[in-house]
C-alpha cells in the first residue's frame, strides 16, 4: 500500500519559502559576480532577510554552497529516475532516457554550477550520516531500477543488481567530477561511451 506523505505545517513551508529564497539570491549573486565575491551581505539584501536568518539555515557561507551543490545534481537523482521508471517499459529505454537527461542537464550547466557541484560534498565532511544519505540515495535509487529489470526479465543476471548500480553511480560521479575540475574535459563524449558500456553490462539483448 502506497504511503501518503502528511501535509507540510505552515511554519515549516515558510521556512522552506524562506531557505529557497536565500538560495536562489546566491545562485543570482554568484552567477553575476562570482562565488568569492559574493559575501553574506549581499545576499541577505538579495533575498530581503535578515542575517539572523540567513543564520538560522546555514552555519556560514560554506553552508550555502554544498546545500546548492547537492541541489544542483545530487538531489536529482532519486526523482530523475522515479520518473524514468514511469516513462519507459524496458531497462534499455531507461538507461537510455537516464543520458539524454544528465547530457541535457549538464548542456545548461556553467562555470558556478561545476563549481557548487564540487563543493557540494565537502560541506557535510564532519557530517558522515549526511554524507552517507546523499551516497545511499543514488545506490537505492539504481538497485531498484535494475530489480524491476531483473523481474521483467531484461537484465543480465550475472551481476547482482547492486553490483550494477555501484558500477553506474561510481561512473557517473568519476565523469562528472573530472568534468567540473576541467570544463575541456570531453564530458559528453565520454557520457556516450558510458551509454554504450551500462548497455553491454546490463542489458540482456546486448550480451
Amino acid at each position: 500500500m502506497d504511503t501518503i506523505e502528511a501535509p507540510l505545517g505552515r511554519r515549516e513551508k515558510r521556512k522552506q519559502e524562506i531557505r529557497q529564497r536565500i538560495e536562489d539570491a546566491a545562485y543570482r549573486l554568484f552567477q553575476q559576480h562570482g562565488i568569492e565575491d559574493t559575501s553574506i551581505e549581499q545576499i541577505c539584501v538579495e533575498a530581503d532577510v535578515a542575517r539572523r536568518t540567513f543564520y538560522g539555515h546555514f552555519n556560514n557561507k560554506h553552508a550555502l554552497l554544498g546545500g546548492l551543490g547537492i541541489n544542483r545534481l545530487y538531489s536529482r537523482s532519486e526523482p530523475m529516475l522515479a520518473e524514468l521508471m514511469a516513462a519507459h517499459s524496458t531497462t534499455r529505454g531507461r538507461l537510455e532516457a537516464m543520458i539524454d537527461y544528465i547530457e541535457s542537464s549538464f548542456s545548461g550547466m556553467t562555470d558556478i554550477d561545476r563549481q557548487l557541484i564540487l563543493v557540494g560534498p565537502t560541506a557535510f565532511a564532519e557530517d558522515p550520516d549526511k554524507q552517507r544519505e546523499i551516497g545511499l540515495s543514488a545506490m537505492a535509487s539504481f538497485t531498484r531500477l535494475f530489480e524491476a529489470g531483473v523481474a521483467q526479465g531484461d537484465v543480465n543476471t550475472r551481476f547482482s543488481p547492486e553490483t550494477l548500480a555501484t558500477n553506474v553511480v561510481g561512473t557517473l560521479n568519476m565523469l562528472t567530477i573530472s568534468w567540473c575540475l576541467d570544463s575541456s574535459y570531453p564530458v559528453f563524449a565520454k557520457l556516450e561511451e558510458a551509454r554504450c558500456l551500462f548497455e553491454y553490462l546490463i542489458c540482456k539483448d546486448s550480451q
